[in-house]
């Protein structure tokens, strides 16, 4: 399952994100650019383009490297892991408050994403649940939640700090408290991370996540 998350995702838990159509699938582009197909199915660029709108981006996720596919631009490539939880429940620092996050905190939770580039944000990302934030005053400094569901599978997702609130233990927070939640429901939490975040896979691995192996992401432009 976790081989194919994006494709897996709007298959089961996350169908009512986006669309499913004979072996292709996309999120609606509000809630996130992830497009993706079943494990090998040789046509599945080629299905996407014609069902999806002219200029509409697709991130595209595999373990395996890939070469541009036929009418598409490639913008970024990036060479990412994936990450699974072994470990189990930790108490959480008693005094940080987490705030969940609502439709009314998103053009701060688009605020924070564009400036530290977590990964796509959009001004639906939010329906995937479960965002909790670090606030001072009224400003949104930390924040994360949860995106692609799969089975008994949960994804954690948009880590990020404001950089001025860096060291003070935010995302190490959000991601446990996140990890005790997905557990509580009888999941199994998993994410992904830059191969060259070496800063943010360290904690991970201190948080009890162990790699399972490369996902690579592909930010795909239809050409006309």
């Amino acid at each position: 399952m976790l081989r194919n998350p994006v494709y897996q995702s709007l298959r089961l838990n996350d169908s009512h994100l986006g669309f499913v159509k004979g072996k292709v699938a996309a999120f609606d582009e509000a809630v996130s650019p992830f497009a993706g197909f079943e494990e090998g199915y040789a046509d599945g660029f080629n299905e996407l383009y014609s069902l999806l709108p002219a200029g509409r981006s697709i991130l595209y996720a595999t373990p395996q490297l890939i070469t541009t596919p036929g009418n598409w631009k490639l913008s970024v490539a990036i060479e990412g892991l994936q990450f699974v939880y072994e470990g189990a429940a930790q108490p959480m620092p008693p005094q940080l408050h987490l705030t969940p996050l609502t439709t009314e905190h998103v053009p701060q939770m688009m605020e924070l994403t564009k400036l530290t580039r977590p990964g796509p944000f959009g001004p639906r990302t939010i329906e995937f649940g479960h965002y909790y934030g670090v606030f001072e005053g009224d400003k949104l400094q930390a924040m994360t939640g949860q995106r692609l569901h799969i089975e008994n599978y949960t994804e954690i997702s948009a880590v990020c700090t404001h950089p001025s609130c860096l060291g003070k233990g935010f995302a190490t927070a959000l991601v446990q408290f996140q990890v005790n939640l997905i557990l509580s429901h009888q999941q199994i939490p998993f994410l992904h991370v830059r191969a060259d975040n070496h800063r943010a896979i360290e904690i991970y691995k201190r948080l009890g996540f162990a790699e399972q192996g490369p996902m690579n992401f592909y930010f795909l432009k239809k050409e006309d």
